[in-house]
């Protein structure tokens, strides 16, 4: 492997850059604050999918995390984290290395939102273990998860609870409406209306005579701003948080200067007549997330170069205009880096092999996200 090079400025395009200093400001809030509300913080681990990552949104006990694949599950099982919530409705045809965490892992836990889920766990029991599971809740994301004032949410909980090999443990959301406002003052009147749903849930189950051990709620923008009747939950797990982005800062969630990772690129041509540049970076280092939202500055922020906007992208290349007039290209020279704070931490993250870890204009390491599914 090639050295490591000393300088932000000598690094090859396009990059993802990670500012280890932010990051850890980010974990540390984070942390602090539901340790102030007496609530467990369970991170998701999706956005960055590092063993580094992990450390610090767990303050170094690797343990509590949630995974949005099996193949971060195995990752981080096999780094020595335990505790582990696979964060999508399981299916059958997974089963077999579902087994296989539960023997590496104390404790590793499925979600469901279905009866044939529960069948499925039924019929492949483990010898000396029950499947532990979370009935996942639809409050309002419309994505997986029980419609949460529907009947089936009683009905589910109590056959997860009458299966002889199932151990229902609690119930769990994510609620993606809070991406939709535009201020943490509406951030965290949705928080409070989250946690009422999920509270009135659990009080529906516990009434029917199911014990429910976790409530579970989270989402970055709740979690960043919070409602003091989040302290009535049992757990968060919010993930976007360790690194923010253009996306969270326009909801409220954080402060521009909290966002922690931006794409490097450079110019490589110059297109007067068509009043742009373009960049080395297309939709493969940056991601398509967010380019139909309309947003006023497109799905992308140029650091110290306010007037640029990402117009276009194909696999390779980044177009980049000006908000008005026409274009200095002098301002811009080729091989010259702009930085790019993405609308998506995550999306922009996942395309990475790599991402180089920063502090100021110093490289002073690398992680290596688990890829695949």
């Amino acid at each position: 492997m090639d050295p490591l090079p000393t300088l932000i400025s000598d690094l090859q395009t396009p990059c993802l850059l990670v500012d280890i200093d932010k990051v850890k400001r980010n974990c540390s809030r984070m942390i602090q604050r539901y340790s102030d509300l007496g609530v467990e913080l369970r991170p998701h681990m999706k956005t960055h999918k590092t063993i580094e990552g992990g450390e610090l949104m767990t303050n170094g006990t690797r343990r509590k995390i949630v995974v949005s694949t099996l193949a971060e599950a195995e990752f981080y099982a096999d780094n020595g984290f335990d505790d582990i919530i696979y964060g999508k409705p399981v299916i059958e045809s997974q089963l077999s290395r579902c087994k296989k965490l539960h023997e590496k892992c104390s404790k590793f836990h499925l979600m469901f939102d279905n009866e044939e889920a529960i069948y499925a766990l039924e019929r492949n029991p483990m010898k000396n273990k029950a499947w532990t599971v979370f009935l996942e809740l639809d409050i309002g994301g419309k994505r997986t998860g029980v419609q949460w004032d529907g009947d089936r949410v009683v009905e589910l909980a109590r056959l997860a609870t009458n299966v002889q090999s199932v151990e229902f443990l609690g119930i769990y959301t994510h609620s993606s409406v809070s991406y939709s406002l535009t201020s943490d003052k509406a951030v965290k009147i949705q928080a409070e209306n989250d946690t009422k749903k999920i509270l009135h849930v659990c009080e529906r189950i516990q009434q029917a005579g199911i014990p429910v051990g976790v409530v579970g709620l989270g989402d970055t923008p709740c979690c960043s701003v919070s409602d003091i009747s989040m302290a009535k939950l049992t757990e968060v797990h919010p993930g976007n948080f360790i690194f923010y982005d253009t996306q969270q800062c326009s909801i409220g969630s954080c402060e521009f200067d909290d966002i922690a990772v931006r794409v490097a690129a450079r110019v490589i041509s110059h297109k007067p007549e068509i009043n742009q540049i373009v960049l080395d970076s297309g939709f493969v280092a940056l991601s398509h997330d967010g380019l139909y939202c309309n947003l006023p500055n497109g799905i992308a922020v140029f650091q110290d170069h306010p007037e640029l906007k990402l117009v276009n992208m194909s696999q390779e290349h980044g177009c980049v205009s000006v908000k008005s007039g026409q274009i200095d290209c002098s301002a811009y020279p080729l091989n010259s880096m702009l930085f790019i704070y993405p609308y998506h931490s995550c999306a922009t993250a996942a395309n990475h092999p790599v991402y180089y870890i920063h502090s100021g204009d110093k490289v002073i390491g690398v992680w290596k996200p688990v890829k695949g599914w």
